[in-house]
């Protein structure tokens, strides 16, 4: 087992782990999982980011929420276990799974990503989470992720059941503004972040010419999905 400090004003891998019931032994592999790109400009004794590893959870988790899928709803159709999965890794989802574990406390990021409020930026805490998934893949086996991820499942999975999620939230705004008489949405870029091979895009949706909602994604579809689920919560809320 390999002890790896955490820097000034981090919680250290160790400590990450043993707090969040991770059965990490190589503290050197969860710290890059935990370090962002612009730590890394800003230190260059540091080696490597978690970019890689992002990759690898992001198809770590595809093929784990497909199989508690599968076991968990035997009698769902092929469709709807496709919508699930879809709002289950999508970039929101993953960001609160990235919460529930208070990932932030952990990451490695640079001054300006920091000062930027970037311990909250949907689009890296779900990066870094997806990146957390593919080193205990690598360090652990397939098996301590499914112990992992299954208690998380089991919670959004019925709130996304609940919330009726699954569904296309584009699709049900449109619906609710119909029923409201208003004009149809209209969603617009409000920001581009990261290089051009991994953009996150920052989405606003405006009805009768107000902004509704907000929404972060690694597309624009995606961030146009977010922006349209905020917007449904405020309607529904009143």
């Amino acid at each position: 087992m390999t002890a790896v400090q955490g820097d000034p004003g981090y919680e250290s891998p160790m400590e990450f782990s043993k707090r969040v019931g991770l059965p990490f032994e190589d503290y050197h592999l969860l710290k890059r999982a935990l370090t962002h790109r612009s730590f890394i400009n800003e230190h260059p004794e540091a080696l490597e980011d978690n970019e890689r590893l992002e990759f690898l959870g992001d198809a770590v988790l595809d093929y784990v929420v497909g199989i508690w899928l599968y076991n968990r709803f035997p009698e769902m159709s092929e469709g709807d276990m496709t919508r699930m999965r879809a709002a289950l890794v999508q970039t929101e989802q993953l960001a609160e799974f990235g919460r529930a574990i208070d990932i932030g406390k952990a990451l490695r990021l640079g001054k300006g990503e920091e000062e930027g409020g970037g311990r909250e930026r949907e689009s890296l805490l779900c990066g870094t989470f997806e990146a957390v998934i593919g080193a205990l893949c690598i360090d652990v086996n397939m098996q301590a992720v499914i112990d992992f991820m299954e208690p998380l499942l089991e919670i959004s999975g019925k709130e996304i059941l609940d919330e009726e999620r699954d569904r296309d939230p584009k699709s049900r705004l449109q619906e609710w503004v119909q029923r409201q008489g208003a004009q149809p949405p209209n969603y617009r870029v409000a920001e581009e972040n990261g290089p051009d091979h991994k953009k996150t895009f920052s989405i606003e949706v405006v009805i009768d010419g107000q902004v509704y909602g907000h929404g972060e994604g690694r597309n624009k579809q995606e961030a146009s999905k977010a922006a349209a689920r905020e917007a449904l919560k405020k309607f529904e809320g009143n």
